[in-house]
């Protein structure tokens, strides 16, 4: 469900592997998926179409309302032994799947970008989730070629929780010492091994999306930061962050 980065990629990745749809909320959001996905998964925009799925997986924008809802629903339409998943990265897995409506067969699999590169899942499961439930996420982890790590439900979970209060640090440095990006992140990747500096990390991510992990997990967002959001730069997806894209 979903047809942002993370839901695109994950509808790629699980279309070579398994039958697979992705819902859209929108025509347009339908034709936008139906390009990237070039036929990998169908795309439909009526939930009806999602009611003989066994399972389902919520990556709708990160907003605790709108996931709610939408998850909410499902637990209504879908078969009773249909497992559910969100891919939240800072929003609780355990009222998420009260809001489903069945926390036994509930998950949260937090997917990194780009989907189809990055091994890793953190794989978190609500309290009330059975066993056969956590072996079934597991093996779906493995069977789309994942490393699943189970973490705690904790806002972050392990790799957001370490990752952002560094990223913002190196906007604070920025900010208190005039470098540029390019200069602080070539230097945390030929001097700390990192694939992508901080500042193009935050980009990738989207500074929106970025500010909101950092609320939810407790970090100090710096300024900077949050100028750039009320600008609308929000970062490769909208051509312009702390780094300009063509």
């Amino acid at each position: 469900m979903g047809s942002g980065t993370i839901a695109c990629g994950l509808a790629r990745l699980a279309g070579a592997h398994m039958d697979t749809v992705l819902w859209a909320r929108s025509a347009d959001s339908a034709a936008r998926a139906r390009d990237i996905l070039d036929g990998a998964a169908a795309v439909v925009t009526e939930l009806d179409e999602l009611c003989e799925r066994t399972l389902v997986v919520e990556a709708v924008t990160e907003e605790a309302g709108i996931k709610a809802g939408l998850l909410g629903g499902l637990g209504v339409l879908l078969p009773a032994e249909a497992l559910i998943a969100t891919t939240t990265s800072s929003l609780s897995v355990g009222e998420l799947s009260e809001a489903s409506t069945r926390p036994d067969r509930f998950a949260g699999l937090h997917l990194f970008n780009p989907v189809e590169k990055m091994k890793l899942v953190e794989l978190a499961f609500p309290e009330a989730a059975t066993p056969e439930t956590r072996e079934s996420f597991r093996g779906l982890c493995e069977a789309l070629g994942k490393t699943a790590v189970e973490v705690p439900d904790v806002p972050g979970f392990v790799v957001n929780r370490l990752l952002f209060p560094f990223a913002f640090e190196a906007v604070r440095l920025m900010e208190s010492t005039g470098l540029e990006p390019e200069a602080i992140d070539c230097c945390m990747k030929l001097g700390a091994g990192h694939p992508l500096g901080p500042l193009a990390l935050l980009d990738l991510v989207g500074l929106d999306v970025s500010a909101a992990i950092g609320e939810s997990i407790g970090a100090e967002v710096p300024a900077s930061l949050r100028e750039l959001v009320q600008a609308g730069r929000l970062g490769r997806k909208t051509g312009s962050g702390f780094y300009e894209y063509g």
